[in-house]
């Protein structure tokens, strides 16, 4: 019995929770679907990460709405994929900031990402006729960036590769509060289609390096202690390097990409399979890893919704077939 394909067999609703971190700085996470932060300053607010349609989008203002009335000045896309950035219109923000990588990302393959990741994830473009068009940012920095919104200052920085070239994180450097985008998940499977496997782990280290005494990972809950930021930090880099080792000692041995999933997907599964969209990413995640390992496709190659579809049916009856 084949799986269905990425995410369509998920359709049950989450319970959202929007959480308070310290005065002002919020999290709407939702049972390890794409979480937003909110920053709230003294003159404006900040959202990062805006969900992946205006229409859901609607929700979080609606949230920010209980708690203050300030402007929407600021949108910052931590990085590129249309789950996490379609959304920023219904905010009519002046500024939506982006490193210079995510950029070029937008350019080189926005459009495709925007069909491919609408094909694999129904339930979270909800509305997704209310897109209207990509999300580019108007203001475009290359290694970080400070915000001041009144007294508060925010930092806007790329750390590295690693989930995508262009990742970037919020830190409040007087609270140390991040959001850190799909750099690290808690309770989530990493989707590492678009990654850097390479370089992953040493971004990481450079961020746990800053000691966040709270976190909003990517996906799932949002961190309320300086340990469970460590153990989300830990928990990403050895689902990471347990992957990446796998597939390429596997591609070095001369197996094919099937064998390498089948492998790789089996050592995986007794410790991470029960995190949230464990199946849909890991056809995803191995491809890349194979492709990257051995150096054949140092760049991610562009996902297309035909790509998506090829891929993963010839990986599910491989498995089926041995």
């Amino acid at each position: 019995m084949s799986k269905k394909f990425a995410s369509h067999a998920d359709t049950e609703e989450k319970q959202i929770s929007f959480t308070k971190l310290a005065e002002g700085l919020y999290a709407y996470t939702a049972e390890g679907d794409p979480n937003t932060g909110v920053v709230i300053g003294d003159d404006s607010v900040m959202v990062i990460d805006t969900q992946a349609t205006p229409i859901m989008a609607q929700d979080v203002i609606r949230r920010i709405r209980e708690v203050t009335d300030l402007p929407i000045k600021h949108v910052v896309m931590t990085h590129y994929h249309a789950v996490r950035v379609l959304g920023a219109s219904a905010y009519d923000a002046e500024n939506i900031y982006a490193s210079q990588h995510t950029f070029d990302l937008i350019v080189e393959r926005g459009q495709q990402d925007y069909e491919s990741e609408v094909g694999r994830f129904p339930r979270l473009f909800k509305g997704v006729d209310s897109v209207p068009g990509l999300t580019w940012p108007n203001i475009v920095f290359q290694k970080e960036l400070t915000v001041f919104m009144g007294s508060r200052e925010v930092r806007i920085i790329h750390l590295g590769r690693g989930h995508t070239k262009g990742d970037t994180i919020v830190w409040l450097p007087e609270e140390k509060v991040m959001f850190s985008g799909d750099l690290v998940e808690y309770g989530a499977t990493p989707y590492t289609g678009d990654a850097y496997h390479e370089d992953w782990p040493a971004t990481l280290d450079r961020l746990q390096a800053m000691a966040p005494q709270k976190l909003v990972p990517g996906r799932g809950d949002a961190l309320q202690t300086p340990e469970q930021c460590q153990e989300a930090i830990q928990g990403t880099r050895d689902f990471l390097n347990d992957m990446y080792e796998s597939v390429k000692a596997g591609k070095a041995a001369g197996k094919s990409l099937s064998e390498c999933y089948s492998e790789t997907y089996a050592l995986l599964k007794p410790k991470y399979g029960h995190w949230v969209i464990f199946d849909h990413c890991l056809p995803f995640d191995i491809t890349r890893c194979y492709d990257e390992a051995g150096g054949e496709h140092p760049d991610p190659r562009i996902w297309t919704a035909e790509r998506d579809t090829e891929m993963w049916h010839s990986l599910q009856e491989a498995v089926e077939n041995q």
